[in-house]
């Protein structure tokens, strides 16, 4: 009698050992979701866009131009299928530098077969029947890019178009806001 409290305690405390994700949570201002860049919003916005495109991202249309967000998609085997969503945000900081924030999530997705079957039958006198089998695309998991060196890549990305962009500006004699 007493072996079932034991088991459903273990249970219960095995449960209390793990703890929900965003409680560890920091909210710091240095991490690698944002970078301080040289040179102004308009300029760092579209270097943010041409580091997309030059990467082969296909770009989600936004009705916020501010808001860059597109899709990588690779296929490693006939089977898997792996896609990057990188999501960034540039912001003018008013001093002659822009702020870029962003974020990127990895996914990874899997053929796999799943059972048909069918059923037939009135009231209680139903039958399942098998039919076969389908194969459909299952996603097996999604997290947050957290490498620091994805997003320093991206940003080093950014700053080289912002360069080109200025070193243009001064050969054309025109300015940027």
């Amino acid at each position: 009698m007493q072996l079932p409290y034991c088991l459903a305690a273990a249970v219960f405390l095995a449960g209390c050992g793990s703890k929900p994700m965003y409680q560890d949570e920091a909210f710091s201002a240095h991490t690698q979701h944002s970078k301080r860049v040289r040179g102004s919003g308009e300029v760092v916005c579209w270097s943010v866009k041409r580091a997309f495109l030059t990467q082969g991202y296909m770009l989600d249309r936004s009705s916020d131009s501010g808001v860059v967000a597109g899709t990588k998609d690779v296929q490693p085997d006939d089977e898997t299928q792996e896609s990057v969503r990188l999501q960034a945000t540039c912001a003018d900081n008013g001093d002659g530098t822009s702020t870029v924030f962003a974020s990127a999530a990895h996914e990874v997705s899997k053929l796999q077969r799943t059972r048909q079957s069918m059923s037939a039958g009135v009231s209680v006198a139903t039958i399942t029947i098998p039919t076969g089998t389908e194969k459909s695309l299952r996603l097996l998991r999604r997290e947050t890019i957290k490498d620091k060196a994805f997003y320093e890549r991206f940003y080093t990305l950014v700053q080289q178009f912002v360069a080109e962009e200025d070193r243009a500006s001064a050969s054309t004699g025109r300015t940027r806001r």
